[in-house]
């Protein structure tokens, strides 16, 4: 007991204190939301580095269709069903049960 009167005796122990207490868990910046934003962080630095490699692996299949008009044609063939004059395309659609 004598030990918590002369804490609260000490106005400068007490407005440390509280001033420690406010910072932890009622400020704006508390711990918890820092803790939230450090693996907010994480995720997004994951994210950044899979649509990194997705524009470089993008930006290399674009070089290669506007430089090889072989690969252009099988793009144009497979993804839009184009065709020649003189063919005839088949679509096989499998039933998914």
């Amino acid at each position: 007991m004598e030990k918590i009167t002369s804490f609260l005796k000490n106005k400068y122990k007490v407005a440390l204190t509280a001033f420690f207490i406010w910072v932890m868990f009622f400020d704006s910046n508390n711990m918890i939301s820092q803790f939230r934003l450090v693996f907010n962080l994480d995720d997004l630095k994951k994210q950044k580095a899979f649509y990194l490699d997705e524009i470089k692996k993008d930006s290399t299949a674009l070089y290669v269709l506007r430089h090889d008009t072989a690969s252009l044609e099988k793009f144009a063939r497979e993804n839009y069903l184009m065709k020649r004059d003189n063919e005839d395309i088949f679509l096989i659609v499998e039933d998914k049960k």
